[in-house]
């Protein structure tokens, strides 16, 4: 099985994401991140003029890519304490804030089984004013190359789910109640 490399799996999530997301390359002293990727959405609803409005609501995710040849813990610990930094800085928490998702996405070659386990465990949330001023959710992901496989803490299942959909094409397609792998 051919492997593709860290550069080329970097460039198709950034593809992937580019439809909905503002994508934003790293600088080189930035490494080991590649790019940041930003969706923000506000949703509203009123009834006959604007002015009556019966809510509003904003949605906002924040995508760090990182790309390394070998995931160690400590890697792990400061690119998601990197990433934990930079988008607190970017949540404005208000009334019409909903939800803030920080999301790491790690690409590797390997990966140390203590950086898995750090990853599977991370759980991040923080509610603003009891939840009435949104949330913020920390998602990671982590796409290990040469395995072909891809990790995910407990909230960041999608992100795993997307990994696999577009570096290694594990979709399950339901045929006469049976489920084939592509």
């Amino acid at each position: 099985m051919q492997t593709m490399t860290r550069a080329e799996a970097a460039d198709k999530l950034i593809d992937r994401y580019a439809g909905y997301f503002d994508i934003s390359p790293a600088q080189e002293e930035q490494a080991p991140l590649v790019a940041t990727c930003d969706f923000h959405a506000h949703s509203e609803k009123y009834v006959l003029s604007r002015k009556a409005k019966l809510w509003e609501a904003g949605s906002h995710e924040y995508v760090y890519l990182f790309s390394v040849p070998h995931l160690t813990e400590d890697i792990y610990n400061s690119c998601r304490d990197y990433a934990l930094e930079h988008g607190m800085a970017k949540v404005e928490p208000g009334p019409t804030h909903m939800y803030s998702y920080i999301t790491t996405m790690f690409l590797c070659d390997s990966c140390d089984k203590a950086a898995k386990k750090a990853l599977r465990k991370c759980r991040i949330y923080k509610s603003f004013k009891m939840a009435f001023w949104g949330w913020m959710d920390f998602h990671s992901g982590l796409a290990v190359l040469e395995e072909g496989k891809a990790f995910s803490n407990a909230s960041g299942k999608s992100a795993a789910q997307l990994l696999n959909k577009t570096l290694f094409c594990k979709a399950k397609k339901q045929l006469l109640g049976k489920e084939k792998t592509l």
